[in-house]
């Protein structure tokens, strides 16, 4: 038997090239109908790459089998006319643009740097609103006019701006993502902005939680620390700081040094994926010691500030249903952090300072320029805010002498008692 190895003329399609896979000795195709297309089998016979030949040079257009013969032969005409030009010859593996977001999908899923909130909002996304809405759009049929017709009209109709503005992010970084990769030859998404299709502003969402409100609040809190101190511990911790919900449940007893007052928040746990070190004043000291003494007495000695029943920090989804409990749908525990940061401000506390203190992201140079003495200047901040929210009853809640967390002591409640009504009789409007 002749075993030497030849180049096969004959008229490519899948079919073929699985049926020749299976003879050892044929290493290329040659298309019958377009002499200067051909396909040459890896190794793995399963698996090769096409070519065409212009000038005695080989031009790789992409790889079988994520490029069929079908899509090969469509492009063609498009590829033989860059290659003439010069311009390259590789085409998409993919089709439709479908195709392309589950391979975006699939990497976001499995990138360890995010979030898995973000993941999360990716992947839901991905799933309810660019698969359904543009997963059967042709790769070569996106444009402003298609995206606007199919996609962007019909959610802004159903959603809100700031939703449907995350969502058309996503889908410009996954076409971009693509094209840097080298997965697409062009990027048919370059130059269309959001602003093309809507000249909606994406505001800030005001706070559901104003400074006059705080003496309501810390009066309410301090009727929680009777019955549920974690609940109310959570929301002080917040206040206090203005420390993201994410950040503040799953704070460890390891992290507080009650000695250095000082509260470390690790890397993982931030949203800028930077440490952040927070100073201890001498009210949030007081109220640590005697949260850790009612946990103590409760039968408690583990590591996490704000456990969960099976043994871990908080999930999501529990330090959400906390803040449902303490706002009643008047408030939500980013009004805690919205509202330090707004007091902040009011009492005069530095902008810099303040944007170091609820953890924003910071430029490179911003960063080396306050290293100095930079803690002692948040100390201060700290302490600043934290005697201003005495005054409005935070001091009734730390510096009790007769009830501890967890009882129903008359001390703490007769104080409670003489505060102004609970922050729910006190709606936005009346404020």
């Amino acid at each position: 038997m002749n075993t030497k190895i030849k180049t096969l003329t004959v008229k490519l399609s899948d079919a073929e090239i699985v049926r020749n896979a299976k003879l050892e000795h044929v290493r290329d195709l040659r298309d019958a109908g377009h002499p200067a297309l051909h396909f040459r089998f890896a190794k793995n016979r399963a698996r090769g790459s096409w070519y065409l030949v212009h000038k005695r040079r080989w031009h790789r257009i992409g790889a079988f089998p994520g490029l069929s013969a079908k899509q090969v032969l469509a492009e063609l005409p498009s590829v033989r006319l860059r290659v003439a030009a010069d311009s390259g010859s590789a085409i998409s593996q993919w089709v439709t643009t479908g195709e392309l977001l589950n391979w975006y999908a699939d990497r976001m899923g499995r990138d360890r740097n995010l979030s898995v909130k973000r993941k999360n909002t990716g992947a839901s996304a991905m799933k309810c609103h660019l698969l359904p809405r543009l997963g059967d759009l042709p790769l070569v049929e996106v444009s402003k006019a298609t995206l606007d017709k199919q996609f962007m009209w019909p959610l802004q109709e159903s959603l809100s701006i700031d939703y449907v503005r995350l969502a058309f992010q996503l889908l410009a970084l996954a076409f971009r993502q693509a094209l840097k990769l080298g997965l697409l030859k062009s990027n048919p998404m370059a130059g269309i902005k959001f602003s093309d299709f809507s000249k909606a502003k994406v505001g800030v969402k005001p706070s559901r939680l104003r400074g006059v409100q705080l003496q309501d609040l810390l009066s309410e809190l301090g009727q929680v620390m009777l019955r549920h101190p974690a609940d109310a511990m959570l929301a002080l911790m917040m206040l206090c700081h203005g420390t993201r919900i994410g950040e503040t449940r799953q704070a460890r007893w390891s992290h507080i040094s009650l000695a250095e007052r000082e509260w470390f928040i690790p890397a993982e746990h931030t949203k800028t994926g930077v440490e952040h070190h927070l100073p201890l004043t001498d009210q949030v000291r007081a109220l640590l010691i005697q949260y850790r003494d009612t946990q103590t007495n409760g039968g408690y000695d583990g590591q996490y500030l704000f456990p969960a029943r099976n043994g871990k920090a908080l999930s999501e989804g529990q330090a959400s249903a906390v803040f449902a409990r303490l706002g009643k749908g008047e408030w939500t525990s980013h009004d805690l952090r919205k509202v330090a940061r707004t007091g902040w401000a009011d009492i005069g506390i530095d902008h810099l300072i303040g944007e170091l203190l609820i953890n924003h992201a910071m430029g490179h140079n911003v960063k080396v320029y306050i290293q100095s003495d930079v803690m002692n200047r948040k100390r201060d901040a700290l302490e600043k805010w934290h005697a201003h929210l005495d005054q409005k009853g935070f001091s009734l809640i730390h510096g009790q002498t007769g009830a501890r967390f967890g009882e129903s002591g008359n001390s703490l409640e007769a104080a409670n008692g003489e505060a102004c009504s609970t922050i729910q009789k006190t709606t936005i409007g009346e404020v």
